[in-house]
């Protein structure tokens, strides 16, 4: 059968849960090609990370900063897997700084390099860094995370660029 006429692509899976995240498990290469789902499991894991920073309603604050920290690595964690997708970013050794991110996301979308300077700030730097518990900062985190996941998920599929 003629995979490629009945619309299908053929994956190799040989564990029942990759059918799930099939990309998940290839080489940077192979992603880069394939493409990532852009889904907001990231996003999922870090509302059940925070909910072990036990929120207290009179002081408006959540209680254990070491939860807070643990929750903005996630969530800009998953913001840069969904950049990777979009933004060919990672050429070379080494790490991609947030300079190149901006530098690629301005060239390629106004909004979505607003929206990862305010992620960056917020999930980075305040929350993943500073551990900062002030509730709201915190709902900014989210809100950033879910700009930029969704921003991404309009730009895909990336251009490939050399």
């Amino acid at each position: 059968m003629n995979f490629a006429a009945a619309g299908t692509v053929f994956q190799r899976t040989r564990h029942p849960r990759r059918e799930q995240y099939p990309t998940r498990h290839l080489p940077y290469q192979a992603r880069q090609t394939y493409g990532l789902p852009l889904h907001h499991h990231s996003v999922a894991n870090a509302e059940e990370v925070i909910q072990k920073a036990n929120y207290d309603s009179d002081l408006k604050f959540y209680t254990d900063g070491k939860y807070v920290k643990m929750a903005g690595n996630t969530l800009w964690n998953g913001c840069l897997i969904a950049l990777d997708a979009v933004l060919a970013v990672r050429n070379g050794k080494g790490r991609p700084s947030i300079e190149k991110y901006k530098e690629a996301a301005g060239k390629r979308d106004r909004k979505l390099l607003a929206a990862i300077v305010a992620g960056y700030n917020t999930m980075h730097l305040s929350m993943g860094y500073d551990g900062n518990v002030d509730r709201n900062v915190c709902n900014a985190g989210f809100d950033n995370a879910n700009a930029i996941i969704d921003r991404c998920a309009k730009l895909f599929p990336a251009p490939v660029c050399a």
